[in-house]
Formats: structure tokens, sequence, C-alpha cells
């Protein structure tokens, strides 16, 4: 199993969340390439759910639903965004990912393979 660490936090500064990068700063959209927020959004819900699961926090997806108050399903659904390819996480990230790389997109099953999800979201020649 590989594991992919997105090396983001969030704060609570003045009634916001807002992150906070690796080294410590916090993101300032105003100086940064502007990003999806949905899509980063949806990129950190899956990584701290994946969190919770493995500290044993919820001992299940059923659990973790639950907990959310959200279907089982759409909580499949994005837990897979914690199996995408590390460069395809940097590109969202950085607000450098294709159009057609929408949250939509990701929540249909996508390939397990790096190289094939990089063909099927980063080359332009796909349709979404």
């Amino acid at each position: 199993m590989t594991t992919v660490f997105v090396p983001m936090t969030f704060r609570r500064i003045g009634g916001r969340k807002r992150i906070v990068l690796p080294d410590g700063s916090l993101y300032n959209p105003e100086t940064r390439v502007p990003v999806d927020s949905p899509i980063v959004r949806s990129l950190a819900r899956a990584f701290r759910w994946r969190r919770m699961l493995e500290s044993g926090r919820h001992v299940s997806i059923n659990e973790l639903a639950k907990a959310e108050r959200v279907d089982r399903a759409f909580v499949s659904r994005v837990l897979r965004l914690t199996l995408l390819a590390p460069d395809i996480v940097e590109a969202i990230l950085a607000g450098r990912q294709p159009e057609k790389l929408t949250v939509r997109a990701l929540l249909e099953p996508f390939p397990a393979d790096w190289a094939e999800q990089r063909r099927v979201f980063l080359e332009s020649n796909h349709a979404a």
C-alpha cells in the first residue's frame, strides 16, 4: 500500500477556517494562484476521513458516514480521492488542474493506476 501525505492543515482565525501551509505561513489567496475551493475541500475531507479511519476514531465507513451525517456511498467515493497520484493532488492544490478535473469528475470511478489517472485526468485530448 502506498501512502500519500498532503501537508495541509486548517486553523480557525477570526471565525473562518484558514489553510496553514507546510512552512507554517497562512495561505493568502491574494498572493497565490487561485484554486478551485470545492475540489480542495473535497481532497481535504478525503484525507481527514482517512485519518479518522486509520486512527481508529471510526472503525468503519458506515460509522464514519453516520458521524458525518452523510451517505455511506458518498464517503466511499470521497475516500477514493486519497488514491490520486501525488502530482494530480499537487496540481489541484496549486490550482493547475485542467478545467475538466472537477469534483463531479473525481467522484466518478477512476483507475487506481497513477499513470492511467494522468492519462484520464491530465491529458488534454480526453473528454470528461
